[in-house]
């Protein structure tokens, strides 16, 4: 239990800082927009760490609410992990062009990744909520057993 909530501080506090560096370039802190961004991505990829290692090596927990919530939570949990792929990838394409110096198609492209950022971790934080907090969870299953057959 306590990987998941320390994923979920992780994805929270990368939504926070992507914030903070989006208000820090709009007032024309470009260094301190940098930090934070950088600390942002640094604390997304330490979220997909952790959650793939938890998903590896301890399991992921099926919904344990009501069976009229399990197909609503599921649909939902389709959109969310859809909307973090289309995040993560536009994350890595707009800190390349931060990184290589490319500002005009970084500024066209940075408010696109830091809203789908922020939507993904919001409907993050629903399926933490739903997993954990509002219902008793569900089983874990252990992606390794999965795997094996066991």
């Amino acid at each position: 239990m306590f990987l998941a909530y320390l994923n979920e501080a992780f994805m929270l506090l990368s939504a926070l800082a992507v914030a903070l560096g989006w208000r820090a370039i709009r007032k024309g802190r470009r260094d301190v927009h940098r930090r934070y961004m950088l600390t942002g991505s640094t604390l997304a990829v330490l979220f997909f760490v952790s959650y793939v290692l938890k998903s590896f090596l301890v399991g992921d927990t099926n919904f344990g609410g009501p069976q009229s919530w399990a197909v609503p939570y599921l649909v939902f949990l389709q959109i969310h992990t859809v909307l973090a792929t289309v995040a993560a990838v536009l994350g890595i394409i707009t800190l390349r062009l931060a990184l290589l110096g490319r500002f005009g198609r970084h500024r066209r492209i940075a408010p696109w990744t830091a809203t789908s950022w922020f939507v993904a971790a919001a409907m993050g934080l629903g399926v933490f909520l739903m997993l954990y907090i509002v219902f008793p969870p569900g089983a874990t299953t252990n992606m390794l057993r999965a795997i094996l057959g066991r």
